[in-house]
């Protein structure tokens, strides 16, 4: 999936790593660490229990770049977490910036316009979801 992302859509270099996006509150059973962050500011461990459902996210050092999810902070994310969550039995799941020879997206008009020009699938902006013709 790494690689995926990496031709597809950002056109980075194979070595960096991805986050994990985690409910908050499954956060303590995959994180040696007990904050809740909303933003990707904070590295910590793997357990090592669970970097083999964390494969995507986890660093050679067995951390990942950390972003908790919870209802109250972002309600329409939230339920994409825990419908993959539902779906998988796994509260985490791979996140990115969405960015290709440019600055990094910070608006829909933007993440349209990086949508046409990756090999991207499917964009999800807030409650609309936008597929490619195939």
């Amino acid at each position: 999936m790494k690689d995926i992302l990496n031709i597809q859509i950002t056109d980075r270099e194979w070595f960096r790593p991805f986050g994990p996006s985690i409910l908050a509150d499954y956060q303590h059973e995959y994180l040696e660490h007990g904050h809740s962050f909303p933003f990707m500011l904070h590295v910590y461990k793997i357990r090592p229990e669970k970097r083999p459902s964390l494969y995507r996210v986890n660093h050679v050092d067995d951390t990942g770049r950390l972003q908790t999810v919870t209802r109250e902070e972002n309600p329409l994310y939230y339920h994409l977490v825990f419908a993959f969550h539902c779906k998988t039995r796994n509260p985490g799941h791979s996140q990115h910036k969405l960015q290709r020879n440019g600055p990094i997206v910070c608006n829909p008009g933007e993440a349209v316009d990086c949508f046409t020009r990756t090999r991207m699938d499917v964009l999800v902006i807030g409650p609309f979801i936008v597929l490619k013709a195939v």
